[in-house]
């Protein structure tokens, strides 16, 4: 992934720069915001930008969103800088990376900027045919379409098809359709020239360019409105581009791979998604199993999470005990892996023994604590972001419990929106809209987690 160094390389953030690239980071460096504005219109793979605390985050952050250039921004400084941390964070930048620089910390950011949070950890039978296609078919030029259950790793298998392809030298530059706002998505997606709309201070170049001679991941496709299908289906079928505002067409020599969690023939059914576009791009389809049907990966994914989250907070690996594989392994994951991972990363978190026990996993489905005699309906409305889950629904309003089980998600994903946007099945879109609500209501909304989008 591409990086940008906002400041000075001599000091600390020279030491977390050459942290990011010897984790395979490919580094961009400007001294001020308006250099940096030059790099970020020119070249749409830059994933993350880390700023220093004393330039003006505020005003990076509004000319990022006035030129529709959609872009992680982590403030930088030492750690007595806390006022400025905040500052910074409340300006709109998405964290803060204390200086000097925690390799591990720089790692978790990397990851979460790049959408690596899961592993290519497979040893189901049904797991390993589906990746025994993925590798047939990764040599080919021909689209992808990865269908499958919300966080059952359809990311994961784009990588992995990459990496195994004749691009893998090439960029790997992924979208998340349902993530970003329909008015920015066609300019993330195609650039813009200089006056293409009000903002447009230059010319941006857009994601389709940025995977030239690499792949373009077009994540959760069905969530992108019908408008801007027909001139992604244009892109696909004549190989070129036009930026907004822009009268010569840009040829494109890219591969496409697109993933949905629904049943995009359904869709292109019901008129709800262009039957052409989908045709275009389900040359060659690939289902992933979920979870519950892919047993015999469960237990080595588990250990997988303890061992990465225990290094990522700097505590003592502990393998998972016998009665704790057994509880995963009657758990029906309706989350998919995703859930595994926020589960592995609470039990990290929790465990104090010599192994993770399965007293300390919680799962959402079972019951924490012994059942008790019936409450009258009055009294069982619990308080928004409690622990307890709730005993009863009768008698109370619809939105109050939509409230409350949002809440409760967020609670379990621990702040990750677009996890618990994934348990509820509502897009990401939706949740974020949500969330804008209860916060201009004045109700406590979970903070969100590092590296993802707020309210």
């Amino acid at each position: 992934m591409r990086v940008l160094i906002i400041g000075s390389l001599a000091g600390e953030l020279g030491k977390a720069a050459k942290i990011a690239v010897a984790r395979g980071a490919r580094l961009e460096q400007a001294d001020d915001i308006r250099t940096a504005l030059v790099i970020l219109r020119g070249n749409a793979g830059v994933q993350l930008v880390l700023c220093e605390l004393h330039h003006d985050i505020a005003a990076l952050v509004r000319s990022l969103a006035h030129e529709r250039i959609v872009v992680s921004v982590v403030a930088c400084g030492l750690e007595r800088d806390s006022e400025q941390a905040l500052q910074a964070v409340r300006d709109g930048a998405q964290d803060f990376l204390p200086l000097p620089p925690d390799p591990e910390l720089i790692a978790a950011m990397l990851a979460a900027a790049a959408g690596e949070s899961h592993a290519m950890i497979a040893r189901d039978p049904v797991m390993l045919a589906t990746l025994r296609r993925a590798e047939q078919v990764a040599r080919a030029q021909a689209s992808v379409l990865i269908s499958g259950e919300s966080g059952t790793g359809k990311e994961v298998i784009a990588r992995h098809i990459h990496r195994r392809s004749m691009r893998s030298t090439g960029p790997f530059i992924a979208v998340n359709c349902a993530a970003i706002p329909d008015h920015l998505l066609e300019s993330e997606l195609f650039g813009h020239e200089k006056g293409a709309f009000s903002g447009a201070v230059a010319r941006r170049i857009g994601k389709f360019e940025a995977a030239q001679q690499g792949t373009l991941l077009l994540d959760e496709i069905s969530e992108m409105d019908v408008r801007l299908q027909a001139k992604l289906l244009r892109a696909i079928q004549e190989r070129e581009i036009d930026r907004l505002g822009g009268s010569v067409p840009v040829k494109l020599d890219v591969r496409i791979l697109a993933t949905t969690n629904r049943d995009l023939a359904a869709e292109a059914a019901a008129g709800r998604f262009r039957s052409d576009l989908y045709f275009r791009l389900n040359v060659i389809g690939l289902t992933l199993p979920p979870l519950r049907d892919r047993r015999e990966d469960i237990v080595p994914l588990a250990e997988h999470y303890a061992r990465h989250y225990a290094d990522v907070n700097g505590l003592p690996y502990r393998q998972l005990s016998d009665d704790a594989g057994a509880r995963l392994l009657r758990h029906d994951w309706p989350g998919n892996v995703r859930e595994l991972e926020n589960l592995m990363h609470r039990a990290v978190l929790l465990a104090e023994g010599a192994t993770i026990s399965a007293a300390i996993l919680e799962m959402p489905s079972e019951p924490t604590t012994p059942a008790q005699a019936p409450v009258p309906v009055a009294e069982t409305a619990p308080a928004i972001g409690g622990d307890h889950a709730v005993c009863s629904l009768v008698g109370r309003r619809m939105e109050d419990v939509e409230q409350a089980l949002i809440i409760e998600t967020l609670n379990h994903t621990l702040g990750n929106r677009t996890h618990a946007a994934t348990m509820l099945g509502i897009s990401i879109r939706a949740l974020r809209n949500k969330l804008r609500d209860y916060v201009e209501q004045g109700l406590p909304v979970p903070p969100p987690q590092a590296g993802h989008w707020a309210a």
